[in-house]
């Protein structure tokens, strides 16, 4: 259970979980913008098919210097992501379970699974998969940035040759790709689980909400006294 969970409003007839503070829910909103941004960009540039998004950034040359600077903001929120999520986010027993029936979770019957924490095994594989990725991006991306390159040069005292650049556009596509279809899949899972996404703007969910989808994280927060009351 993470500092700032709590049940509120315990005596009333509608109980309130806090699940995201004031901080957590910036730094989210932080993260999924830049993450926006930097894919559309991403996408301006990858084909001239679409080229015609970078009309969303005010034109090409303003695109070319935004999507690196965007990739920064993204690395350095993440980061504050996973150190404020990273205890919430270690595997589990059960996690397996879960992952392989994942499937009654789709059809409305997550009774059949292992209780969840504060987040299922699925909120944690994009967890860590985007753990991966965000790095990965950022280190070929830096590598095809003339202000990134010249500083790793610079740092590391060797240059990266024109096949070194040619494979990291390579890995950063397919970085790139396999982060935007976690990305989908997180967003159609915030959808397809009513109340997430008032989770991320508001901050709470209701007792329901809770005992139904983090049932476990509901008991530790029971048990470990974390209520507070509202007159």
């Amino acid at each position: 259970m993470m500092k700032g969970d709590r049940i509120e409003g315990a005596d009333g007839p509608h109980i309130k979980v806090r699940r995201y503070s004031g901080s957590a829910r910036a730094n989210h909103w932080v993260t999924a913008i830049s993450f926006v941004a930097l894919w559309l960009s991403g996408l301006a540039l990858f084909h001239p098919s679409l080229f015609w998004l970078s009309a969303l950034f005010g034109g090409a040359e303003n695109m070319r210097w935004l999507h690196p600077w965007f990739g920064v903001v993204l690395a350095v929120s993440f980061f504050g992501l996973f150190i404020r999520f990273l205890s919430a986010n270690l595997p589990e027993r059960g996690d397996g379970t879960w992952l392989i029936s994942v499937r009654a979770v789709l059809s409305g019957h997550e009774e059949y699974l292992p209780e969840a924490g504060k987040y299922n095994a699925g909120q944690k594989a994009v967890f860590w998969l985007m753990s991966l990725l965000v790095p990965f991006l950022l280190i070929t991306g830096c590598i095809l940035w003339d202000q990134g390159r010249s500083f790793i040069e610079t740092a590391l005292g060797f240059t990266f040759s024109i096949d070194a650049q040619r494979y990291a556009a390579l890995l950063h596509a397919l970085a790139a790709i396999a982060a935007i279809v976690i990305w989908i899949v997180h967003v159609y899972a915030g959808i397809w689980v009513r109340g997430t996404i008032g989770a991320m703007t508001k901050g709470s969910v209701s007792g329901g909400w809770a005992w139904r989808h983090h049932r476990k994280w509901l008991r530790q927060m029971v048990h470990g006294g974390e209520t507070r009351r509202h007159s």
